[in-house]
């Protein structure tokens, strides 16, 4: 009987080869590509969540930072290597954005294998103090009566920061100057010493200043407020209804991952975001954990690149 039983099984997984590679996995470590430098908020999600899949898995999960081309080298260096779940890619908001500005060799909405969007958080819009607006709805009535009087900083032509605030000036029909700096420091640095008046800025960059007064912040870009700054009302409470811009990261592999490989790190990895570690870490940096099945964050991914597709084209922007 137990012989038969034996059979049976491996008689099954030679059948289903997904299951069976879902039962040895992983049998050797795990890269997952970064397609940033090192230091960065991408890269310390990354390691955290190589960190734990390690331990949980029993194979180490190495990061391996690939930046360049605005994080475009990475991902298709990680999105064509085999689908055997041995080589994952960590992913940003700004993997969205480049499919309208670059001419990519890869389809970012249909060559992977989605498998979970780790967090969510929002961007701090934020004035120079020198700016006499105390409120968003303040500052779009000033902005609304001195059109190109006020510039805006982008972390760079074509970035997320940029297209968040076309996205807000857009639906808010005002007329800001875009002034684009070379990463997200030097934008930081010129709206701190008063060069531009506003800013779009992660919270783990732009609160401390805020707190320190050298910024006034305004408004939170998610659809709910954040408990790291309460009293900071959403863009939608401000002023402009349904305006939402999410800042995330996510995991995905190369199109064709096993089904079962992809369900078990996206099992892994939910288990990891419920614990308080993952969730004081991000709440630091103004974020938290997010989770869901690969079916959603793949229509996230999706939903994004369409929208950020249509901001691009109706702003005309370009890479320089």
């Amino acid at each position: 009987m137990l012989r038969m039983l034996s059979s049976a099984i491996l008689a099954l997984g030679i059948l289903i080869p997904g299951l069976a590679s879902a039962q040895q996995y992983p049998s050797k470590p795990v890269r997952i590509i970064v397609p940033f430098a090192p230091g960065g908020g991408s890269d310390f999600i990354g390691r955290f969540i190589a960190q734990k899949l390690t331990e949980r898995l029993g194979q180490q999960f190495i990061v391996d930072n690939r930046p360049g081309a605005g994080g475009n080298l990475g991902a298709e260096l990680a999105l064509k290597s085999p689908a055997d779940g041995y080589t994952l890619l960590l992913i940003a908001g700004s993997y969205t954005v480049n499919p309208s500005l670059y001419k990519l060799a890869f389809d970012s909405g249909n060559d992977i294998s989605p498998i979970i969007q780790l967090s969510q958080g929002p961007f701090v819009v934020a004035v120079h103090p020198s700016v006499p607006a105390k409120t968003l709805k303040e500052f779009m009535d000033l902005a609304k009566k001195q059109p190109d009087k006020f510039s805006y900083a982008s972390a760079g032509q074509g970035s997320i920061t940029h297209l968040a605030s076309e996205l807000f000036l857009d639906m808010a029909g005002l007329k800001v100057v875009h002034v684009p700096y070379k990463g997200t420091g030097p934008a930081l640095n010129d709206s701190i010493a008063g060069n531009v008046q506003l800013i779009f800025g992660s919270v783990s960059t732009t609160l401390q200043h805020i707190k320190s007064g050298r910024l006034r912040g305004l408004a939170v870009t998610t659809s709910k407020r954040i408990s790291a700054v309460p009293e900071l009302p959403t863009v939608a409470e401000a002023g402009v209804p349904k305006y939402e811009v999410i800042l995330w990261h996510g995991l995905v592999g190369p199109k064709g991952m096993p089904k079962a490989i992809v369900d078990r790190l996206n099992s892994e990895a939910g288990q990891i975001l419920k614990s308080k570690a993952m969730e004081d870490l991000l709440a630091a940096d103004g974020v938290t954990p997010a989770g869901g099945t690969p079916e959603q964050f793949q229509a996230l991914i999706k939903s994004d690149i369409e929208r950020w597709r249509k901001v691009v084209e109706r702003a005309g922007i370009k890479l320089e």
